[in-house]
């Protein structure tokens, strides 16, 4: 019983997000962006960074610098203001896109793409925010920053931790089917039991019944 409580309580804030996919939809989650890139295909600069105020009006610029592998000074490479991305740098030239949050001034993912990538793309990428949070009276300013340091390779590579995390994600899904199959079991045990013991007390009462009114009767005709 208190299995089957505890497994109700972790469906509440599942059950949350489907009848409210609006509210769930909209939440802002900051993860790491990969790190490994592949020579000749695209890749997402990811940079996220979530307004702490989700009540307060509020706009933000995000700009993008690269270190070469080999250098020592970063680089601006693209710009995105007012909706509207710039390259900065002539190595991204037709080669780097916005891929972060469309048609809004507040803008809280700042990703960016690149096109083809080179091995001269291998090196650190510094993501800076900029965000104004407007206030009745006031501004205030704050910012981020975010660094991502990249490697392209040959070809995709998978690392042992990305291995050991889907080796465990599949032992977690099977062990959890097993403990529901263990748990459905039992408890179809448990009511085939409950409902022969209810059939018993039923048919010994119709017994004791039977018998009272057998007795009575006999009762009645030795009285005649």
């Amino acid at each position: 019983m208190l299995k089957m409580s505890a497994l109700r309580l972790l469906w509440v804030p599942v059950l949350f997000c489907l009848t409210h996919a609006w509210l769930c939809h909209g939440a802002c989650v900051e993860v790491d962006s990969d790190t490994e890139a592949v020579l000749g295909n695209g890749f997402k600069l990811g940079c996220i960074s979530c307004k702490m105020r989700g009540e307060v009006p509020a706009s933000a610029t995000v700009d993008w610098w690269f270190m070469s592998k080999g250098e020592s000074d970063f680089t601006h490479i693209y710009s995105y203001a007012d909706m509207t991305g710039y390259v900065m740098d002539d190595r991204f030239v037709e080669r780097l896109d916005w891929n972060g949050s469309k048609k809004t001034v507040d803008v809280q993912d700042g990703s960016i793409y690149i096109l083809n990538v080179t091995y001269n793309d291998t090196g650190t990428y510094r993501c800076y925010f900029d965000r104004t949070l407007t206030f009745p009276n006031y501004e205030f300013h704050t910012n981020a920053t975010k660094f991502i340091t990249i490697n392209v390779v040959g070809k995709a590579t998978r690392g042992t931790a990305s291995i050991l995390s889907e080796v465990m994600m599949y032992v977690s899904i099977i062990g959890l089917q097993f403990w529901l199959l263990v748990e459905m079991i039992y408890c179809y045990r448990k009511i085939s039991a409950a409902g022969e013991e209810a059939l018993r007390e039923s048919e010994a009462e119709y017994l004791a019944i039977t018998s009272e009114s057998k007795d009575n009767c006999a009762g009645v005709a030795v009285a005649e």
